[in-house]
C-alpha cells in the first residue's frame, strides 16, 4: 500500500504513471496507490502500519523520526522547497509583524514557523484545511502556499502577484526540499529488494512524466475523476510543469532523485533550534 501526501493531483504524476504504465508490474512489486483522508492523512497512516509506503517533506520525516520512529527513504523526487507567503495589498510579508498567515491543518509549515521565530516576525497562524478561500475572503492577512498548488488557485482567484507580496523560501536561505517516498525502517530492513523495486519504478515514472507531460496529464485526470477532486486540467498542466520543475537541482541543473545532506543538515539544525526537534535527525539515520 502506498499513501500520497495529499488528494489526487500531479503533485504525484509519476506514480500514477508507473501503476498505469505497468512499470510497477514490470518490476515485480504489487502497488495500490490510496490516497489520505482528512481524518487519517498519510503521517497517521504511516505510523498506524496502514500503508508500506508514503510521501513526506523533509521537515516531516525529521518530525516522525524525532518521535521515535525510524524511517528510510528510498527516493527523493523534490531538489528544491515550493514554499511561498503570499500577502494582500502589495504588503512585504517581513514587514507584517503579528499577522494572521494560514497554515496547513496538516503540517509542511515547519520552515515558516522557524522564520516567523527568528525574525521576530510573531505571525498568529490560523489553520486551514485545503484551499485558499479564507485568504481571498480576506480574513487572512497572507498565506502560505505551496508554488505548484494554492500559489495557482490564487492567480485564478485574481490575487496579484508580484515580488514585494510574494516572499519564496527558496530564495533566502530555506531551500529545503520536499517531497520524498519513505518506509519505515522495520518495514524496510524486512523487504529491502521489494521497496528497491518500488523506488526504481518510481523514478521510471517520474522520468516518462518529464517526456511525455500531455500523456501523463491524461493519467492524472484519470485519478482525480476517481478521486472526484474539484480542479481542472490547466490547473493540473500548471502543477505538473512545476512540479518538475523543482525536481531539477539548482547547482547541477539536472534530475537527480536523490536526497542532499545538506539539506537534511539544514531543516534539522533550524527545527533543532527553534524547538520543534529535541535532538538534530542525521542525514545517514535516513539511508538505507
Amino acid at each position: 500500500m502506498f499513501t500520497p501526501q495529499w488528494t489526487a493531483q500531479a503533485q504525484f504524476a509519476g506514480y500514477y504513471v508507473a501503476e498505469t504504465k505497468g512499470f510497477y508490474r514490470e518490476a515485480g512489486v504489487k502497488v495500490r496507490i490510496e490516497h489520505p483522508s482528512s481524518t487519517q492523512p498519510a503521517m497517521t497512516r504511516l505510523r498506524k502500519n496502514l500503508c508500506q509506503a508514503t510521501t513526506l517533506q523533509v521537515c516531516q520525516a525529521l518530525e516522525i523520526v524525532d518521535e521515535g520512529i525510524p524511517l528510510v527513504n528510498i527516493l527523493q523526487t523534490s531538489m528544491n522547497n515550493a514554499m511561498v507567503i503570499v500577502s494582500y495589498r502589495d504588503m512585504d510579508p517581513l514587514t507584517q509583524k503579528g499577522a494572521r498567515v494560514g497554515i496547513w491543518s496538516v503540517g509542511f509549515g515547519q520552515l515558516a514557523i522557524c522564520m516567523s521565530i527568528m525574525d521576530h516576525l510573531d505571525y498568529e497562524w490560523v489553520r486551514f484545511a485545503q484551499n485558499v478561500n479564507l485568504f481571498v475572503s480576506g480574513a487572512l492577512d497572507a498565506t502560505l502556499a505551496m508554488s505548484y498548488n494554492e500559489f495557482y488557485q490564487l492567480v485564478q482567484a485574481g490575487i496579484k502577484m508580484t515580488d514585494k507580496n510574494v516572499y519564496r523560501f527558496c530564495d533566502h536561505g530555506y531551500n529545503v526540499q520536499e517531497d520524498g517516498v519513505y518506509m519505515t525502517r522495520d518495514y524496510y530492513n524486512g523487504h529491502k529488494e521489494q521497496a528497491q523495486r518500488f523506488a526504481r519504478a518510481s523514478k521510471k515514472g517520474w522520468e516518462w512524466a518529464a517526456a511525455h507531460p500531455e500523456e501523463t496529464l491524461d493519467i492524472v485526470m484519470k485519478y482525480v475523476d476517481r478521486e472526484h477532486i474539484a480542479t481542472n486540467r490547466v490547473m493540473q498542466r500548471l502543477m505538473l510543469k512545476e512540479v518538475l520543475r523543482l525536481q531539477v537541482d539548482r547547482d547541477s541543473k539536472k534530475r537527480e532523485f536523490r536526497l542532499r545532506p545538506d539539506m537534511v543538515k539544514l531543516a534539522s539544525r533550524l527545527m533543532v533550534k527553534n524547538m520543534m526537534l529535541g535532538q538534530e535527525v542525521t542525514y545517514e539515520s535516513l539511508m538505507p
